[in-house]
């Protein structure tokens, strides 16, 4: 009897230089852990916000390091884990780092909202028990005792670590893996708020049940690709696209669901019904991040998955993403005119602006064509995302300023005569709201002639067409909302601002000046993204 010998083990080659951004984020979320356990409860808050922003700053600082000292082009990327060159499990390339980079400065300036305390009398705006039933006596005497647990800041921490990876994944169970990583603590964060706990826990519960909808769908693509190519790879099923003799049905049918888990991430239409629930229920400081970051991190999986794995598959996938793209901004843009809540309109107005980006993903195909001599496809959505993530977090900072007895003011009709009782909340709105119909000198403007500009050079005039007119037909709710603030007269006793400390005033001033920046001197920001380069092949 001949015993077979077992296969050498072989350590996976792991470049901790390359990956120390991401080692940074989710060790300060295993410290935060430790320290809510432990640290003393009057010394948390102070403990974790300090603790977060610290290693935020850190993992920029090391992001910026590796990508100067990775000199990235079209054809050089290194796998990080468990591999070389684009074998790897995570693919450092420039894209990469470029997303990596922004998420990190946007989950800062989140932070800061999330830690604001001044808005809620000395409390932040998370349940003080958030296993407390709501109207029970526990949540009562958490509320009357000033109880807060901070865990929000390590779950926020592992949330954008998984966004970073999310991102970053070479290979599907990379990926998978990334998608749960931040998954799971958005779900718990969306139920954590102080005020309107049930439609809070209502909100949590949606977004769970959907999220756990459609990673499973995600998942039997994967099962599908894997099927068809007999491997995990990015670049593996790229070559067996390539090659391919047969099998299309299996593979037709993984894209197909890979495309629905990756578009609900993205809040593309039809996958986009959770959208304004969530927005609304969830609290405001993680409404915004996840407008900014959820989306910024979605989209560039989206774009490693198409353009880098099933890019051979072009033909096959681009006219479901036309059709998308199309109702997802008709879908956006008609359905917020008829909203009377500010975040569920700004939910509606952030599925418009997937249908822009994706008509800049749908247009053209990176990997083979450079559009112009000025911007790319992928460059443009880069662009998009950057300039929409800073207004859209601004804008939600200054929703969490105007309040009523109830909390948030969130009814449009609160919002009427906001001009008089605060010029200076309702012009940073204004700007904000601006920005986002795309109007000349602001971000907004230069991002979606971006994104048209590929999307056009790139073959899908019809989309653009279909895009300036869904703009338009969206700018229509953009200026109702500033004529409600500065030319309506308060209903009742009418709105009230409410002084935030520096941390929300140093959000909504972020998020002004870059909106004001990208839409003056937007270069160096599409410079920085060209010279990301290509996703590694």
């Amino acid at each position: 009897m001949t015993l077979l010998a077992a296969p050498a083990f072989q350590a996976p080659n792991l470049a901790y230089g390359r990956l120390s951004p991401l080692l940074i984020i989710f060790g300060v979320a295993l410290v935060g852990v430790v320290v809510e356990a432990f640290a003393p409860r009057e010394l948390r808050y102070q403990i974790q916000s300090l603790l977060a922003l610290a290693g935020l700053v850190v993992a920029f600082i090391s992001d910026v390091l590796v990508a100067s000292s990775s000199p990235f082009s079209s054809s050089a990327g290194t796998g990080a884990f468990g591999g070389i060159e684009a074998q790897g499990a995570i693919a450092v390339d420039g894209p990469a780092m470029f997303v990596w980079g922004i998420l990190l400065v946007m989950t800062l300036v989140s932070v800061l909202l999330v830690a604001e305390r001044r808005l809620e009398g000395g409390l932040t705006a998370f349940a003080g028990q958030a296993s407390a039933l709501p109207g029970t006596e526990a949540e009562r005497e958490a509320s009357a005792r000033g109880i807060e647990h901070t865990e929000v800041f390590p779950l926020v921490m592992f949330a954008v670590g998984g966004m970073m990876l999310f991102a970053s994944a070479n290979d599907f169970l990379t990926m998978f893996v990334g998608l749960e990583v931040f998954s799971l603590p958005l779900y718990l964060l969306c139920g954590l708020a102080r005020r309107r706990r049930l439609i809070s826990q209502e909100a949590a519960m949606k977004y769970f049940l959907l999220g756990a909808f459609s990673s499973a769908i995600f998942v039997y693509g994967i099962a599908m690709v894997y099927g068809f190519a007999g491997s995990f790879t990015f670049a593996d099923v790229d070559n067996a696209i390539s090659s391919r003799v047969g099998a299309d049905g299996l593979l037709l049918l993984g894209m197909g669901l890979m495309g629905v888990g990756l578009l609900f991430k993205v809040s593309a239409a039809p996958f986009h019904s959770w959208t304004p629930d969530v927005y609304q229920g969830a609290p405001t400081a993680i409404t915004a991040f996840m407008s900014a970051c959820t989306k910024l991190a979605a989209f560039a999986a989206l774009l490693r998955v198409f353009y880098v794995a099933l890019g051979g598959a072009r033909w096959d996938w681009q006219p479901v993403v036309w059709i998308v793209a199309i109702i997802t901004m008709a879908v956006g843009s008609v359905i917020a005119i008829t909203q009377t809540d500010i975040k569920r309109l700004l939910a509606y107005s952030t599925i418009a602006h997937t249908g822009f980006l994706l008509t800049a993903f749908a247009g053209a195909y990176q990997g083979t064509i450079v559009l112009t001599n000025q911007v790319s496809s992928l460059q443009a959505v880069l662009f998009y995302l950057v300039a929409y993530g800073f207004s859209s977090i601004g804008a939600f900072a200054v929703v969490t300023m105007v309040r009523d007895s109830s909390g948030e003011a969130t009814h449009l009709s609160r919002w009427a005569g906001l001009g008089k009782e605060s010029p200076v909340v309702a012009g940073a709105m204004a700007l904000f709201l601006l920005s986002f119909a795309g109007i000349p000198l602001t971000s907004g403007f230069t991002s979606k002639w971006a994104v048209f500009t590929a999307a056009w050079e790139g073959g899908a005039w019809p989309l653009v067409i279909v895009a300036v007119v869904m703009s338009l037909v969206a700018a229509f709710f953009y200026i109702r909302i500033i004529v409600l603030m500065f030319f309506s007269d308060p209903v009742g006793e009418g709105p009230t601002v409410v002084l935030p400390s520096m941390l929300t005033s140093a959000v909504v001033t972020v998020g002004a000046a870059v909106t004001i920046l990208l839409g003056v001197v937007p270069q160096p920001v599409l410079e920085l993204a060209r010279h990301a380069g290509e996703f590694v092949r």
